[in-house]
């Protein structure tokens, strides 16, 4: 099976002081694919992650070596622009985030900071993104609420609608359903599956389950290394490598 790629990881290194956390880990992510990142807990899915939007920068002491390639641009280069950098892919959290304002504030807040002022092309753009998110019939009619009387479960959604607000090319998804229900994570997976289309998506989990029911790519990490990665069904299905096996029969976790 043929993919594009989007993202190209060379050579990445990453250190927290004198710990290794990444080691030498070289792949391609698929463009316009669910990229789901699978492994033990430790073992550096969420560092990797991170490493994609820059966010290992507000951790203290990092180094990181190598590239990462995004649309052919290295994003590790020093000379990056990494509000660019953010506003190509948006982050979802093991826990959502609102921000503690309204509804429709939370979703008008990135378009906001990148230039839209116009009261009727945010009203636009918030009710879009939130019938994106699968939001709009809930809230519609309480837009200037506050976010924070949401349920956990919608207010996954909110971010994830206030992520696509600044047109990302790709979504992050960091366990994005472990605080969730399990009608909600439903709801997030269905989203995901639906926005492949049109974005590019990187999802951490534990769930194994999960990652089969989403992942048409998979990377699996051990100690910091990258020990398989490829199509979901042949990770799954058939893994060329032992310790891939032993953790998807669980007998590693």
């Amino acid at each position: 099976m043929e993919f594009k790629n989007h993202i190209c990881v060379q050579n990445l290194n990453v250190y927290y002081g004198k710990v290794q956390a990444l080691k030498n880990i070289s792949v391609e992510i698929p463009d316009k694919k669910i990229t789901v990142i699978i492994g033990p807990s430790g073992c550096g899915k969420t560092t990797l992650l991170k490493s994609f939007n820059r966010l290992i920068d507000l951790m203290d002491n990092v180094k990181a070596t190598g590239k990462i390639l995004v649309d052919g641009e290295d994003i590790l280069d020093p000379k990056a622009e990494v509000v660019d950098i953010r506003k190509k892919m948006g982050l979802l959290s093991q826990k959502p985030y609102p921000l503690p304002m309204s509804i429709y504030d939370n979703v008008a807040y990135g378009p906001r900071i990148h230039g839209t002022k116009g009261r009727k092309e945010l009203d636009q753009i918030v009710e879009y993104r939130l019938k994106e998110s699968s939001l709009w019939e809930e809230v519609k009619d309480r837009l200037h609420d506050p976010a924070s009387r949401l349920s956990v479960g919608q207010q996954q959604r909110l971010c994830l609608a206030r992520g696509l607000a600044v047109e990302p090319e790709i979504i992050l998804g960091d366990e994005p359903t472990s605080a969730l229900d399990p009608n909600s994570s439903q709801r997030i997976e269905q989203k995901f599956l639906e926005l492949k289309d049109r974005y590019t998506i990187v999802v951490v989990t534990h769930i194994l389950r999960q990652a089969k029911r989403i992942a048409d790519y998979v990377l699996f990490l051990y100690m910091g290394e990258l020990i398989e990665h490829g199509p979901a069904r042949e990770i799954f299905e058939n893994p060329k490598q032992k310790l891939t096996r032993e953790y998807i029969q669980g007998s590693i976790s």
